[in-house]
Formats: C-alpha cells, structure tokens, sequence
C-alpha cells in the first residue's frame, strides 16, 4: 500500500486525561513493553467532606470484562476495606495500585509491562461508604516487533511490523525515521503493516515510528529504538599517514557487545599481500567496543587494504579498512645545491579522486631577521602553494628548512607530510651579502697591495737619504805590503847599514 504519509501527533504511549468515577468510558493505547495507566478517581466535589475517611471506608476491585483471548470478566486487583490486596495470578507481578494516591481518591491501575493480550474493556467497582461506583477504561495495545530479533547485524534484512488490537479496517500506515517520513525505495519498502530494510547501516538506528490510520479515522503510533551491532564512522574508511611515520587503523564497533549480552568477543586483523595472508591478532575484550591496528611506521609497501573482523557471539562482522601513504619525491637526489630547479612532488597511494594538496613552509633554517623578512617577501608566490607539485626556480639559502605537503578532502585535513631542504654549502649564520670565497680573495688583494706599498717606500725612502761619511767617498784604494814583503825590506835595510 502506497500512501502520501502526513505527521500527527504520536500516540502509542499514555493518553492524556482520567476517567471519574461515574463518567463515560475512557480509551487508553501503550505499546507493548511499556507501562499503561488506567485512569479512575474521585473528585473531591462528588466526595465532598467524607474525603478524609476514605482510608477505613473504601474498597476497590479492578475486573477484566473482556478482551482479545479472555471473554469472561475475571479479577485483576483487589483492594479490601481492611487493606489485604488481591491480584489475579496470571498478572500478580505487573498490576498495582499507589497507596497515596488511593487516600486522595485516585485507584488508576498501573501495569508494567503491557503484554499484547492485556488488551480489553477494564472495570473499577469502587465502594465508597454505601456508594457504589465505576469507572470503565479500554485498553488498546499496539505493537512492534523485529524480525531477526535484537541485535541487529548491518547489511542483514530486516523486518518491522506493526499492528494494534483496533478492530476496524486498517486505511493506512506510514514510517518515520528520526521525525522524517520514510519512502519506499531500494532500501527501505513499506507493504501489509512491515517496513523491511534490506541492507540496514548504522545510520538506520535510532528512533523509528509507525502510524496506523483506520477506517473510523482511528490513528495511533508506536515508537521503536532500533540498534543494530556495526561498525562506528564511515562505510570504507581511509586512514592517511606519511611514509615513516606511525598509523592507526580504527576498527570501533557501534554498541559495546555486553549491551547485548553477549561476552565473547573476538577480532583479528588480516591482509592480502602477494598471495599471502598476513594476520594480526587483537586480545579478548567484552568490555571494550575498539579494537585497532598499530602500525609503528609505515611505508610504501605497507599501503593497501586491511580487512578488521570482530566475533560476536555466533555472528562475525568485518570492516575494510584503505591505508593511503603519503610521500614527497624530490626532482635532485643527494644534496641540492644553491642556483639549481627543484621540483618536489607530493603524491598518495590509493587516492580516492577528491584529495587536494597544498605546500607551505613550516620554517626557515635562517637565523637573521632581514632574511627572513626577505624569505617571505620572495617566497610569496609558492609559500602556500595548492597542488601536488611544488616548484623553486633558483634555489637559495632562504629555501633551507622544513616543506610540508597537507592532504585535503571535503571533511578537512586528511593526513600531511614534511620532507627537509638542506642546500650544500650553505651558511645560514653569516650575512647574507657576503660569501667564503668572496672573503678570501678580498684579503688576499689587500695584502699583496700593502706590500706593494711598502716596498716602493722603502725603495723611495732610501734615495733620498744624503751619504753618513762623506770622506769615503773620495778614498783611493792602496795595496797594503803583506807580510813577507815587510821582512824583506827590513833585511835590505840591515845590509844597507853594515856596509
């Protein structure tokens, strides 16, 4: 039955209002597994001053005079003047009566929880003093039921239905999830008082009504909290990290299994590599709902899919996780040096088609303000550079540090990598204007210049400069006699005297 569904207001709980004694009858509709109240006072006009005595004067008895699977009128709760209560085997843990309320006149029938074939005509025979009266309340039942019983396992069939203990034509019903009407579509088909959901996800938990509309314009609803046992966060995850770094792969299941009752829990990890099936295994944990994989540093060979499969009782449910690695390949292996085209290119294992990229320098290796304000001034144009490649035309000193490639998608940053810029020969602690070698030879032309200087004044100096003995320079040389030549003379003159 396909009908345009409209919103009303939600029955399927407790109606507004109470029957007096005396008054016409009242209709009541509780879902099934709820509690209900059978309305039934005295006001305190009919009552008027004898109130105070009702305590020692009063006796009531709740019957059942008919219903769906009892059609004799049987006793469900009986209160005594002398205050000895008796209730009906079949009912005795789930019907009661307030004793403070019943002093203030009040003998509504609470029971909890309902049950399908509570559903019936109620009577409340209330003896006041001499006065005898009575309230008559229907109560009608509407219920809900799944179909595989709970917990529900995501991407297995389910079946809701719904129906009331009305007896008129059922004219129409609709669903709504979370507030919203529910179409019939490849998931979700609504036909004979059943939704059926074909491949539930955790997204279809929470809160679901149906609403019955008969043909005495009659309209109920019922509200029901589905939980279904998956996996927490999106359908096929990707975790992204960079190459060298450490991940963590989430394998975190909606509800914790113990909600369910159930304890024993098991999860492991696997992945296909080569033709070989790698496992992890994960301990034990009823009490936990989070069962990850730790990868201490990844690399290229580690990206790829991993399947996480989690245990619960006799049912094994599994997750793929993707592992996307980021690296950055530079266009110069080994050091780069100052002057040369660099290209860095950031790219991704296992991309998913709406990954973006930006490149920004995180710091500066320089330690000078004014190059660094000179850095930022130059570096304007691929500072915060969008896309995969990131380019330096003529690399220079200012270029040393820390690049970072972010990888972004619709719901934000994804995952980053940082690659280091070391430029061979780089001295990033002297000024930027002056250079090793520029130094060198500057003071080796200022030391053959100040010699050249000294020479030619000391060459200057000593022209100039008038002789200190003058008299020398007129000397004549003379042979000085040797020493034999003296002797001989000496004898020639002894001859010459003895003759």
């Amino acid at each position: 039955m396909k009908v345009a569904c409209e919103v009303t207001a939600a029955a399927g709980h407790i109606l507004p209002g109470a029957a007096e004694v005396g008054s016409r009858k009242q209709k009541v509709w509780a879902r099934a597994g709820s509690s209900a109240m059978l309305p039934c006072y005295l006001s305190h006009r009919k009552m008027g001053k004898s109130w105070k005595q009702l305590p020692d004067k009063t006796s009531v008895l709740w019957k059942r005079l008919g219903g769906s699977t009892h059609q004799e009128p049987h006793a469900v709760l009986e209160v005594e003047v002398s205050g000895l209560r008796k209730t009906a085997l079949p009912m005795r843990p789930r019907v009661s009566l307030q004793d403070s309320a019943l002093r203030n006149g009040n003998f509504s029938l609470r029971i909890s929880p309902v049950r399908s074939e509570d559903a019936g005509l109620y009577e409340a025979r209330v003896v006041h003093n001499t006065k005898v009266q009575s309230c008559h309340v229907e109560l009608g039942v509407i219920t809900v039921t799944l179909s595989p019983p709970s917990p529900v396992v995501e991407n297995e069939p389910l079946l809701l239905r719904c129906n009331s203990s009305h007896r008129a034509s059922l004219v129409e019903m609709c669903w709504f999830h979370s507030g919203s009407p529910v179409p019939t579509s490849r998931t979700f088909c609504s036909s004979h008082g059943a939704l059926s959901i074909f491949r539930p996800a955790t997204s279809d938990a929470g809160s679901w009504r149906c609403q019955l509309r008969y043909s005495d314009n009659e309209t109920i609803s019922a509200m029901y909290n589905l939980q279904i046992l998956g996996f927490d966060g999106p359908t096929s995850p990707v975790v992204y990290a960079a190459a060298g770094s450490a991940a963590d792969l989430p394998c975190t299941l909606s509800y914790l299994p113990s909600a369910f009752g159930i304890n024993a829990v098991t999860a492991h990890w696997s992945r296909l590599v080569g033709g070989h099936l790698q496992d992890w295994g994960i301990s034990h944990n009823s009490s936990s709902r989070s069962f990850p994989l730790h990868l201490p540093a990844v690399g290229l060979g580690d990206a790829g899919q991993y399947r996480c499969a989690v245990s619960v009782g006799s049912r094994t449910i599994s997750r793929d996780v993707t592992l996307a690695v980021v690296t950055v390949t530079p266009s110069i292996q080994g050091p780069v040096s100052e002057g040369s085209h660099l290209l860095l290119l950031c790219s991704l294992t296992h991309p998913q088609g709406h990954e973006r990229f930006q490149w920004k320098q995180l710091n500066s290796a320089s330690t000078n303000s004014k190059l660094a304000r000179a850095a930022s001034h130059n570096l304007g144009r691929y500072r915060f550079q969008m896309g995969p490649t990131l380019e330096i035309p003529h690399v220079s000193q200012k270029d040393t540090g820390t690049w970072e490639c972010s990888v972004y998608g619709p719901e934000g940053r994804l995952g980053a990598v940082e690659y280091g810029l070391q430029i061979t020969g780089a001295q990033v602690s002297s000024p930027p204007t002056i250079f090793s070698g520029q130094v060198t030879f500057g003071l080796t032309l200022t030391f053959f210049l100040l010699l050249t200087v000294c020479v030619l004044a000391l060459a200057l100096q000593k022209r100039a400069r008038p002789p200190a003995f003058p008299a020398l320079d007129g000397m004549i040389a003379i042979t000085v006699p040797g020493k034999k030549e003296v002797e001989e003379n000496q004898k020639e003159k002894i001859q010459q005297t003895e003759c």
